[in-house]
């Protein structure tokens, strides 16, 4: 195993190869789960806030992310007429699917957020925009967060499956060694793609003690 793994290594193109898909991966990755994010939280809001559209975002979102993700990548570029092998569509695609999957999370973060504070918040002259920003969005960034760290992983995932039309990040290296009869090549990718998913996990714990530090200070207090 050692010396298979040197041998892989130690050839430049090889570490060039990983570098490169990495990178790639990275890419396909977090841009769609920020753009996606960005999405479902006006999304979540005005289900939220409307109860009469809520059943219809929630609807439409369960419809969205039950769409095959290796169709979405082919259809896609049929739909806005951009090259099959554009790494736009899978940012596109896997976009769709985040959003679609954060839309419950965002609306059930913001349901949790206790209405006694919202109504200390109004009662302070806070107006809706400011009070959602200020006071209803950073107490929902717990319940928020859980849902986000399952979107990261889940696009982490996804994006291998974009190697099959020729896009797919450390996907590249599952498909070229399936060519070549290359299972170490195989274990390579696997083993890097589960190493990026642990990574980003971490990074986003971090961001969410980072953003509540009042939680911590709950748990402390709680000890």
């Amino acid at each position: 195993m050692i010396e298979e793994f040197a041998r892989f290594f130690g050839s430049p193109s090889n570490r060039e190869l990983v570098v490169g898909s990495l990178l790639e991966h990275l890419y396909l990755s977090l841009v769609p789960l920020l753009l996606g994010l960005l999405l479902a939280l006006p999304l979540g809001r005005l289900a939220q806030q409307v109860t009469r559209v809520r059943a219809l975002v929630l609807g439409a979102s369960n419809v969205v992310y039950t769409v095959p993700s290796l169709a979405l990548f082919v259809l896609i570029p049929g739909i806005i007429g951009t090259p099959l092998l554009s790494s736009i569509n899978v940012v596109i695609a896997l976009t769709l699917y985040t959003a679609a999957l954060l839309v419950r999370p965002v609306l059930d973060a913001l349901v949790a957020v206790p209405q006694h504070v919202i109504a200390a918040a109004t009662a302070m002259g806070y107006r809706q925009g400011r009070r959602f920003l200020a006071v209803e969005l950073p107490l929902a960034v717990p319940v928020l967060v859980a849902g986000v760290r399952v979107a990261s992983v889940s696009n982490i995932s996804l994006v291998s499956v974009g190697a099959l039309v020729g896009i797919g990040g450390l996907g590249r290296l599952f498909t070229d060694g399936f060519q070549r009869d290359y299972l170490f090549q195989i274990g390579v990718g696997i083993a890097f793609t589960l190493l990026l998913a642990l990574l980003i996990d971490l990074l986003l714990v971090a961001v969410w003690r980072r953003l509540t530090p009042w939680a911590r200070a709950g748990q402390v207090s709680a000890a």
